[in-house]
């Protein structure tokens, strides 16, 4: 509703529930950067806005799941008991993350993902050191506690995105370069693949898991939607200089990395969000949003 709610800059549906988390933005907003907004859909007459969080900054990210929303600004995030009496029960601080800012209005959001598991209320967020990710596990974390964090090395360079999978057993990055993809556990932290979008820097919109964890999707802003095999690693194209043998530590992490099975054109530089369809026991379609 335009009227209550004016033009929008992000939203986050609850599953698929009736709630919706909103932040105004666009050319007509009539909320704040800094607020989200709660909207019920199902709820009777004209005023469906049942909550208001408001923040000392522009909010860049927000995740949701059955029990828990997570808001991420430019260096912190705050995390609530969601949707009944909603209460705020951790902060964290961040590595600073300029995307969704001014400097970067193409950019995707804030670089922050929560596992939508019942069994596991993982969240993953950029860690203090350049490249990496830290992980908290919300469940086992008690409000007012502190305890020594998770980090996993991700890259040299700047994370740019960031995505956990379905059951919260696999973290999926890649740098702001946006070359390469990088696949760990995150019960280990070890590395499992590294997966080659392609040699020129781009920046990556999304990292999508299919739901069985046999994909993942990868979207930039190059126009171009990749789609790269995680279980039988044998469906990904290899370099052709893989089969001469060694080449050298040079031309090594290049020929080694592992390249998408399948790639589909998008709208070039126009944000997006790609996800796997739920079609049969395994996914048959990738959808992309720009």
């Amino acid at each position: 509703d335009a009227e209550q709610v004016g033009s929008v800059g992000l939203v986050e549906m609850l599953h698929r529930s009736n709630l919706l988390a909103i932040v105004g933005g666009g050319s007509h907003p009539k909320f704040p950067d800094a607020s989200v907004l709660i909207w019920d859909d199902a709820r009777e007459g004209k005023d469906k806005l049942v909550l208001e969080f408001s923040f000392p900054k522009p909010v860049l990210a927000v995740r949701m799941r059955h029990d828990r929303l997570v808001v991420a600004l430019q260096s912190r995030l705050y995390v609530f008991s969601f949707p009944h009496r909603p209460t705020k029960l951790f902060e964290f601080d961040t590595r600073d993350n300029p995307k969704g800012t001014p400097r970067c209005p193409a950019a995707p959001p804030g670089i922050v993902d929560l596992c939508p598991s019942l069994e596991r209320a993982l969240l993953v967020f950029p860690g203090h050191k350049c490249g990496s990710l830290q992980l908290v596990d919300l469940g086992s974390a008690k409000p007012g506690t502190s305890s020594a964090p998770v980090t996993i090395n991700a890259h040299q360079s700047e994370v740019g995105c960031a995505a956990l999978s379905p059951p919260g057993t696999l973290v999926a990055s890649a740098s702001r370069r946006g070359t390469l993809i990088r696949l760990f556990c995150t019960q280990s932290r070890a590395r499992l693949l590294e997966l080659r979008r392609g040699t020129d820097p781009a920046t990556l919109y999304c990292l999508a898991f299919s739901p069985d964890c046999s994909f993942l999707c990868a979207a930039s802003d190059k126009g171009t939607g990749h789609v790269f095999a995680l279980r039988d690693t044998r469906l990904n194209r290899r370099s052709a200089l893989a089969r001469v043998g060694k080449v050298g530590p040079v031309l090594g992490p290049y020929v080694e990395s592992q390249w998408s099975l399948a790639s589909f054109t998008v709208p070039a530089e126009a944000p997006g969000v790609c996800a796997f369809g739920r079609g049969g026991r395994s996914p048959s379609s990738v959808i992309s949003e720009c």
